[in-house]
């Protein structure tokens, strides 16, 4: 009695769900591993990817693939390098490409825009040469992966944040972002894959939120945000001296300065510094954007006794304004714009013509 052959198994998409929940779920573990610095990092990161890509697409297209994100991103590590602002190395993510983080950000549109079409100029060019040289040696692989950057270098120059193509149409016209909001819904409603509709979607959303936030709901209005934070103050000395130590619900108005940091870690982000003269406390503390600083309050103080002295537990809050738009952000020479303009629908249009000359090659189907 013959016995019949099992099928060969198919990489299921929950399979795919459960390697991306794992992922998440060991993500201390990830972010210990990049910080083994700079090029570990990255090359750990590169070979999740490549494992994750495996998952759905031959192994020699997966590396390809990986190596045209990695070419992309140097475009962008290299135009700022131009333009003299420091960066981390390439970390990418399965299924969404890579990131570089910007350690001290831009200070006008016309260098985000440099910056922002570095990666689709290098990533276009490293494509072009993939697809020479897969036409060269008859390979479809290699011709594919070259198909595959072309896609995504033209689907990065859509006009919407934090996409290269959001950050290029500061420097053009900010015009252009309505065009992203709408021809990014177009674009997600021909997606075929409900998982990249859904990636897709998300960043739409934020996009459109980002747009709402600055253009509408605080165009007119001041928006005030709170943020709390807390100190462990040495107060051994305050007892020595009988110094009648605050309840725990003892509120009181901080004095305080602000300034940015030009220097250290925090180069760039605006420090606000605190004081209670009465009792000598002092403490600093970064705001997440810069802002206007409108009251710093005292709203809580906790006594704590540990081995090593008496300590006043103090938590704080701060009101502050984020700065509305910087007009002067966005103010960029007519021939600038018209650079970029040119530059941007240039880099469109010829990543299509490389797109429809791959289908008349026939390497590929």
């Amino acid at each position: 009695m013959e016995e019949k052959q099992k099928p060969p198994r198919k990489k299921s998409p929950l399979a795919l769900g459960g390697f991306i929940a794992v992922l998440l779920s060991q993500g201390k573990l990830l972010l210990a591993a990049l910080k083994l610095g700079k090029v570990g990092g990255a090359i750990i990161s590169m070979f999740v990817t490549i494992w994750a890509y495996a998952f759905l697409a031959p192994l020699p297209f997966a590396i390809g693939i990986v190596v045209m994100i990695l070419i992309h991103e140097l475009g962008h590590v290299l135009a700022a390098k131009i333009k003299g602002l420091p960066v981390s190395a390439p970390v990418f993510i399965p299924f969404l490409g890579a990131l570089i983080t910007m350690k001290k950000n831009p200070t006008d549109a016309a260098t985000e825009a440099f910056i922002g079409i570095g990666g689709p100029i290098l990533g276009t060019i490293g494509g072009v040469a993939a697809f020479g040289l897969g036409v060269y040696i008859d390979s479809p692989v290699i011709v594919s992966v070259a198909y595959a950057a072309f896609y995504l270098n033209l689907i990065n120059l859509l006009p919407i944040h934090p996409l290269d193509g959001g950050r290029i149409s500061t420097a053009v016209t900010r015009w252009l972002w309505i065009l992203g909001l709408i021809g990014g819904l177009v674009f997600i409603f021909y997606l075929k894959n409900y998982v990249n509709q859904l990636i897709f979607f998300v960043i739409w959303a934020m996009f459109a939120w980002d747009l709402y936030k600055k253009y509408v709901k605080y165009r007119k209005h001041e928006q005030v945000v709170s943020v709390s934070t807390r100190f462990e103050f040495a107060a051994d000395h305050l007892l020595q001296q009988g110094y009648m130590i605050p309840g725990e619900n003892h509120t009181r108005d901080l004095e305080y300065t602000t300034y940015s940091d030009l220097q250290g870690a925090g180069e760039g982000r605006q420090v606000i510094v605190m004081s209670w003269l009465g009792i000598g406390f002092e403490g600093h503390a970064y705001l997440p954007q810069q802002s206007t600083v409108k009251r710093v309050q005292l709203v809580k103080v906790e006594r704590v006794q540990k081995e090593n002295g008496f300590f006043l537990g103090l938590q704080v809050q701060v009101d502050f304004s984020p700065l509305g738009i910087q007009e002067r952000y966005y103010e960029v020479p007519a021939s600038t714009r018209w650079k970029f303009g040119i530059a941007y629908l240039g880099l469109v249009l010829f990543l299509l013509y490389m797109i429809r000359l791959v289908h008349q090659v026939g390497i590929i189907n």
